[in-house]
C-alpha cells in the first residue's frame, strides 16, 4: 500500500470500530511505523510502505480497534514538551495533569524567592545558610510514571538559582520501574521509593504534590474501555466516594511539611469543594481551586503554616 491508502484504510477501520479520534489515532500509528511527517506524507502520499511497515501497520490499527490505547502502542506519551515512556502499570500523563505541574511550578518559584528574600538579610548564619535558601525539595506522591515529578525537576533546573531534590513514591513497584526507566531516559536526577502513601517516607519537603486514584468506586465501570480495561486499577480506585486518598495524604503531609511548604492535588471536577474543606479543617492556610482550560475545577492547593 501507498501512504495515502494506508492512512485511509487505517482510518476507516478505527472509525468503524467507534474510535473517537480516528483521523488523528491512524496518523500517529502511521508516523510511528514509518517514521515519515506530514510534510513527507503531502509532497510524497504515493510512497509506498515496506511489507514489514504494512503488516506492522495494520497490527497496531486492528489493537487500537479493539480500544487498546495508542500509548501502549506507542510505548510513549509527551507530556510538557518531554517524552514518557508508559505502559499497563501506570496511568496514562494526560494534559489536564499540566495544570497541576504548571501552578506547582510557580508555586515553588514564590517560595524561593520568598526564601532568598529572608535569607538576603541573613549573613552571618554561616555557609549552610546559602545552601538551604538554595535547595528545593519535592515529593511527588503516587509519581506513577514519574512525569510530574521529573517534569518539575526538569523545569525548575532552568532557574539557576535554584537547586532541587525530588523524590517520587508509589504503592507500585512495576509503578517505580518505569519511573525510573523515565529518569534514566530524560537524564534527570530523582529518587524513587517503594511506600504505601508516607509509611517509608522521612525528611521533610517544601512541597508535596500528588495526582492520587480520585475515582469513585462505582464509576469506574462506566469509563471509556481505553481507561477501564487498561489504565491499572490501583491509579484510578479512590474509594466509595473517591476521596480516601485525599483524606490520608491531607493529614499525613503535615508531618513532612516545612513551615511554609505547600500541599498541592489533582482532581476530579467535582471534587474541589470537598477536598478544600478538608485542607482548610486540617490546618491549611491559603487554600485555592484552580480551574483548566475547559473552565473545571482541576487543583486544590493549599500552605501549611507550623
Amino acid at each position: 500500500m501507498t501512504l495515502q491508502e494506508a492512512y485511509q484504510k487505517g482510518e476507516n477501520r478505527l472509525a468503524g470500530a467507534g474510535i473517537t479520534d480516528a483521523r488523528l489515532d491512524a496518523w500517529y500509528l502511521l508516523e510511528y511505523v514509518s517514521g515519515v511527517g506530514r510534510a513527507m506524507y503531502y509532497a510524497m502520499p504515493d510512497k509506498l510502505l515496506t511489507e514489514a511497515q504494512e503488516k506492522q501497520y495494520t497490527d497496531y490499527i486492528e489493537r487500537r480497534a479493539q480500544r487498546i490505547p495508542l500509548q501502549h502502542l506507542t510505548g510513549t506519551q509527551e507530556f510538557m514538551g518531554l517524552e514518557f515512556q508508559v505502559n499497563e502499570h501506570v496511568l496514562i500523563p494526560r494534559q489536564d495533569t499540566e495544570v497541576l505541574v504548571e501552578e506547582a511550578l510557580g508555586a515553588a518559584e514564590k517560595y524561593m524567592e520568598h526564601m532568598s528574600c529572608s535569607f538576603a538579610g541573613n549573613r552571618g548564619a554561616g555557609d549552610g545558610c546559602e545552601d538551604a535558601r538554595k535547595t528545593f525539595r519535592l515529593l511527588d506522591m503516587c509519581t506513577g510514571s514519574g512525569c510530574i515529578l521529573l517534569s518539575m525537576l526538569h523545569y525548575i533546573s532552568k532557574n539557576k538559582q535554584m537547586q532541587s531534590k525530588g523524590l517520587g513514591v508509589d504503592v507500585s513497584e512495576k509503578a517505580l520501574e518505569t519511573a525510573r526507566a523515565n529518569a534514566d531516559a530524560l537524564h534527570i536526577d530523582a529518587d524513587f521509593l517503594h511506600s504505601d502513601l508516607f509509611e517509608q517516607v522521612e525528611g521533610s519537603f517544601q512541597m508535596i504534590v500528588s495526582n492520587p486514584p480520585y475515582i469513585r468506586t462505582d464509576v469506574i465501570e462506566t469509563l471509556q474501555e481505553e481507561v477501564k480495561g487498561h489504565d491499572p486499577v490501583l491509579a484510578l480506585d479512590g474509594r466509595a466516594d473517591g476521596l480516601y486518598f485525599y483524606r490520608k495524604i491531607v493529614r499525613e503531609a503535615k508531618h513532612c511539611l516545612v513551615s511554609g511548604g505547600s500541599l498541592l492535588f489533582e482532581i476530579g471536577a467535582d471534587q474541589g469543594e470537598a477536598v478544600s474543606a478538608m485542607m482548610w479543617e486540617a490546618g491549611y492556610s491559603r487554600v485555592s481551586v484552580k480551574k483548566d482550560l475547559a473552565g473545571l475545577d482541576r487543583v486544590v492547593w493549599g500552605v501549611y503554616d507550623v
